[in-house]
Protein backbone atom coordinates (compact mmCIF):
# COMPACT_ATOMS: atom_id res chain seq x y z
CA UNK A 1 0.00 0.00 0.00
CA UNK A 2 1.37 3.31 -1.20
CA UNK A 3 0.18 6.86 0.96
CA UNK A 4 -2.41 8.74 -1.06
CA UNK A 5 0.84 11.85 0.15
CA UNK A 6 2.58 12.66 3.03
CA UNK A 7 0.37 13.97 5.25
CA UNK A 8 3.36 14.33 7.77
CA UNK A 9 5.55 15.89 5.47
CA UNK A 10 2.88 18.84 4.69
CA UNK A 11 3.51 21.88 6.75
CA UNK A 12 -0.10 21.70 7.93
CA UNK A 13 0.22 18.12 8.66
CA UNK A 14 3.35 18.57 10.68
CA UNK A 15 1.32 21.34 12.68
CA UNK A 16 -1.36 19.38 13.60
CA UNK A 17 0.53 16.49 14.83
CA UNK A 18 2.66 18.63 16.83
CA UNK A 19 -0.57 20.57 18.60
CA UNK A 20 -2.44 16.89 18.53
CA UNK A 21 0.80 15.53 20.68
CA UNK A 22 0.87 18.05 23.07
CA UNK A 23 -2.80 17.79 23.45
CA UNK A 24 -1.98 14.06 24.29
CA UNK A 25 0.57 15.05 26.96
CA UNK A 26 -1.81 16.13 28.90
CA UNK A 27 -3.21 12.41 30.07
CA UNK A 28 0.19 11.56 30.93
CA UNK A 29 1.03 11.32 34.99
CA UNK A 30 -2.88 10.50 34.89
CA UNK A 31 -2.59 7.27 36.93
CA UNK A 32 -3.53 4.76 33.90
CA UNK A 33 -1.14 2.04 33.82
CA UNK A 34 1.10 2.12 30.89
CA UNK A 35 0.31 -1.17 29.88
CA UNK A 36 -3.51 -0.44 29.94
CA UNK A 37 -2.54 2.37 27.38
CA UNK A 38 -1.26 0.86 25.28
CA UNK A 39 -3.72 -2.29 25.57
CA UNK A 40 -6.63 0.74 24.83
CA UNK A 41 -4.55 1.85 21.98
CA UNK A 42 -4.16 -0.91 20.22
CA UNK A 43 -7.39 -1.80 20.55
CA UNK A 44 -8.87 1.32 18.72
CA UNK A 45 -6.43 1.42 16.76
CA UNK A 46 -7.25 -2.50 15.25
CA UNK A 47 -10.93 -1.28 15.37
CA UNK A 48 -10.17 1.86 13.16
CA UNK A 49 -8.43 -0.31 10.81
CA UNK A 50 -5.39 2.01 11.30
CA UNK A 51 -2.21 -0.49 10.26
CA UNK A 52 -0.04 2.16 11.17
CA UNK A 53 -0.88 2.35 14.79
CA UNK A 54 -2.20 -1.01 15.36
CA UNK A 55 2.06 -1.99 14.43
CA UNK A 56 3.42 1.09 16.50
CA UNK A 57 1.53 0.18 19.59
CA UNK A 58 2.10 -3.37 19.20
CA UNK A 59 5.70 -2.65 19.10
CA UNK A 60 5.93 -0.09 21.56
CA UNK A 61 3.85 -2.59 24.63
CA UNK A 62 6.42 -5.10 23.30
CA UNK A 63 9.46 -2.98 23.46
CA UNK A 64 7.96 -1.92 27.03
CA UNK A 65 7.97 -5.39 28.06
CA UNK A 66 4.24 -6.62 27.78
CA UNK A 67 4.14 -10.58 26.43
CA UNK A 68 3.06 -11.03 22.80
CA UNK A 69 0.90 -13.62 23.22
CA UNK A 70 -1.30 -11.32 25.40
CA UNK A 71 -1.07 -8.83 22.84
CA UNK A 72 -2.49 -11.05 19.79
CA UNK A 73 -5.38 -11.39 22.44
CA UNK A 74 -6.33 -7.51 22.79
CA UNK A 75 -8.98 -8.28 19.76
CA UNK A 76 -10.44 -11.34 21.31
CA UNK A 77 -9.92 -10.02 24.67
CA UNK A 78 -13.32 -10.73 26.25
CA UNK A 79 -12.90 -14.63 25.71
CA UNK A 80 -9.02 -14.48 26.96
CA UNK A 81 -8.57 -14.86 30.58
CA UNK A 82 -4.96 -12.74 30.29
CA UNK A 83 -6.25 -9.68 31.19
CA UNK A 84 -7.02 -7.82 34.53
CA UNK A 85 -10.43 -6.93 35.69
CA UNK A 86 -9.09 -2.82 35.28
CA UNK A 87 -7.89 -3.92 31.69
CA UNK A 88 -11.13 -5.13 30.63
CA UNK A 89 -13.17 -2.37 31.82
CA UNK A 90 -10.52 -0.07 29.93
CA UNK A 91 -10.63 -1.92 26.94
CA UNK A 92 -14.52 -1.59 27.11
CA UNK A 93 -14.61 1.51 27.34
CA UNK A 94 -12.07 2.22 24.61
CA UNK A 95 -14.09 -0.16 22.49
CA UNK A 96 -17.60 1.78 23.03
CA UNK A 97 -15.61 5.17 22.49
CA UNK A 98 -14.12 4.13 19.08
CA UNK A 99 -17.82 2.89 18.25
CA UNK A 100 -19.64 5.94 19.18
CA UNK A 101 -21.85 6.22 16.25
CA UNK A 102 -22.82 3.06 16.27
CA UNK A 103 -24.53 3.66 19.45
CA UNK A 104 -27.41 6.21 19.29
CA UNK A 105 -27.17 6.79 23.42
CA UNK A 106 -23.27 7.11 23.40
CA UNK A 107 -21.61 5.20 26.11
CA UNK A 108 -23.83 2.99 27.87
CA UNK A 109 -23.71 3.75 31.71
CA UNK A 110 -22.81 0.19 32.72
CA UNK A 111 -19.98 0.45 30.53
CA UNK A 112 -18.57 3.25 32.25
CA UNK A 113 -19.91 2.74 35.67
CA UNK A 114 -17.72 -1.00 34.69
CA UNK A 115 -14.60 2.08 34.06
CA UNK A 116 -15.09 4.08 37.60
CA UNK A 117 -14.97 0.94 39.35
CA UNK A 118 -11.45 0.41 38.21
CA UNK A 119 -10.36 4.05 37.72
CA UNK A 120 -10.80 7.44 39.59
CA UNK A 121 -11.61 10.67 38.04
CA UNK A 122 -8.28 11.80 36.98
CA UNK A 123 -7.50 7.63 35.44
CA UNK A 124 -11.05 8.20 33.94
CA UNK A 125 -10.02 11.68 32.44
CA UNK A 126 -7.07 9.98 31.24
CA UNK A 127 -8.48 7.14 29.47
CA UNK A 128 -11.06 8.99 27.62
CA UNK A 129 -8.44 11.64 26.11
CA UNK A 130 -6.34 8.73 24.95
CA UNK A 131 -9.59 7.25 23.55
CA UNK A 132 -10.24 10.72 21.55
CA UNK A 133 -6.62 11.12 20.47
CA UNK A 134 -6.16 7.42 19.18
CA UNK A 135 -9.31 7.78 17.32
CA UNK A 136 -8.07 10.97 15.57
CA UNK A 137 -4.47 9.86 14.74
CA UNK A 138 -6.31 6.71 13.35
CA UNK A 139 -8.59 8.37 11.37
CA UNK A 140 -5.82 10.74 9.90
CA UNK A 141 -3.43 7.64 9.01
CA UNK A 142 -6.80 5.69 7.23
CA UNK A 143 -7.68 8.78 5.25
CA UNK A 144 -4.43 9.31 3.65
CA UNK A 145 -3.30 5.54 3.49
CA UNK A 146 -0.33 5.65 5.72
CA UNK A 147 1.38 1.90 5.57
CA UNK A 148 2.41 -0.01 8.00
CA UNK A 149 5.17 -2.12 9.36
CA UNK A 150 8.26 -0.28 9.22
CA UNK A 151 7.80 1.44 12.81
CA UNK A 152 10.82 0.92 15.10
CA UNK A 153 9.65 1.16 19.30
CA UNK A 154 10.13 4.76 20.58
CA UNK A 155 10.35 6.05 17.19
CA UNK A 156 7.58 9.02 17.09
Amino acid sequence: MEARFDYYGSATGQKFAKYINSAGKASEGSGVPYATIQLVLLRASQINGCGMCTDMHYKDAVHAGDQPERLNLVAAWREATVFTDAERAALELAEEGTRIADAAGGIPDAVWANAAEHFDEEQLAGLVSTIALINAYNRMNVMVRVPAGNYKPGQW
